[in-house]
């Protein structure tokens, strides 16, 4: 540890400190809803642990700018915020999603609990890897978002077939050299980016209330907005491929 660091944090306040530290407390509290989106999946709540596992996306979205105005790096030095949100997104998206996905019957019987291990593997692959983000904030690969793929699998309700193939297809795009937007820190057609993303959300919402039935026209929007998302950034380096 950084002894200038250390020396600036214990002239903080101790209610400033505290506040820092509760925001890793806060980021941790998402292995605690991952364990109760775990238990309704193990009861087949599928759609009880969807609403946790949102939940979980929502406090991973609101932890880093709570972290960042808080300066929970000097403040709480002993800390590794990194690592600590490195875990408790495996949990959240690797592994629960892992479980229902191999659980659900959504897949062959026979390869369902080799494509969960593949996806799990692949998923603690993929989480360690340094170059898992571009220069411009893309992500690598198929970039683990095991929840976003389970929640579309449980949408379309493809036979078991084409099911695992799909699964079967993104463990294997964790590791090809291509890129996928994230919603947030790509600069390019960030408003549009994030105006489908909050429109997805919503359509999401609208799907869990429904039970996995909101109907063709919600089905069709958040299959498009999925395309957007995953093939956005190699559509456009096509087309300056074909321009250049």
């Amino acid at each position: 540890m950084d002894k200038q660091q250390q020396f600036h944090a214990s002239q903080a306040s101790p209610l400033v400190r505290v506040a820092a530290l509760s925001v890793h407390v806060f980021t941790a509290m998402g292995a605690g809803v991952a364990l109760i989106a775990l238990l309704e999946a193990v009861r087949e709540h599928w759609t009880a642990m969807f609403w946790w596992l949102g939940a979980a996306l929502v406090i991973d979205g609101v932890d880093g700018p709570m972290a960042r105005r808080l300066d929970v790096v000097r403040l709480q030095p002993n800390w590794s915020g990194e690592v600590l949100d490195l875990v408790v997104d495996f949990v959240t998206y690797v592994f629960v999603p892992a479980y229902a996905i191999t659980a659900s019957g959504l897949l062959w019987p026979i390869a369902a609990p080799v494509l969960g291990a593949g996806i799990a593997v692949s998923g603690a692959l993929y989480f360690a890897d340094r170059r898992m983000k571009s220069d411009d904030n893309h992500f690598r690969g198929f970039p683990g978002l095991w929840n976003i793929a389970a929640f579309y699998l449980f949408l379309l309700q493809w036979p078991p077939t084409a099911s695992s193939l799909s699964v079967a297809a993104l463990i294997a795009l964790t590791f090809m050299p291509f890129y996928v937007v994230h919603p947030v820190r790509v600069v390019r057609l960030r408003r549009l980016t994030l105006s489908l993303i909050g429109a997805g959300t919503a359509l999401a919402i609208v799907t869990l209330i429904y039970d996995f039935n909101p109907g063709t026209t919600v089905t069709v929007a958040l299959c498009a907005i999925g395309l957007y998302v995953v093939g956005s950034d190699s559509a456009i380096r096509f087309v300056r491929s074909l321009n250049a």
